[in-house]
């Protein structure tokens, strides 16, 4: 199975209707069958809904629903938070990205998206 793992700038602009041309990107990423996010992911993208875009709660309870029926959102432990300090350590990543990767490892994601990818 080809797993991938997509960053929450992905999450973001498949809901965008900003950059048509990244959002339908977005939307063939986000809505495989072999996509997965993480608990961060969804936390970070609600964060980005309710401050920059100010959207309503209930706009983005529907949102964060549909993406639990059409993606796995993958948790993470503290054995992923340690192997993410490893990683900014390593490789000089923000603890953020860092545990992003972690957490893609974890779940033996082939691919990570992300805004550069």
């Amino acid at each position: 199975m080809n797993r991938h793992f997509l960053d929450t700038n992905v999450v973001i602009y498949a809901y965008s209707n900003t950059e048509i041309e990244k959002s339908n990107r977005a939307n063939e990423l986000l809505f495989n069958d072999h996509s997965i996010i993480s608990t961060q992911v969804v936390n970070e993208f609600s964060n980005v809904c309710l401050r920059k875009f100010r959207q309503p709660e209930q706009t983005i309870i529907k949102t964060l629903l549909e993406l639990a029926r059409t993606t796995t959102i993958a948790n993470f432990s503290l054995a992923t938070q340690l192997e993410a300090l490893k990683l900014c350590d390593a490789h000089c990543f923000s603890y953020s990205d860092a545990l992003i990767i972690a957490t893609a490892m974890e779940n033996e994601c082939a691919i990570l998206y992300c805004e550069s990818s």
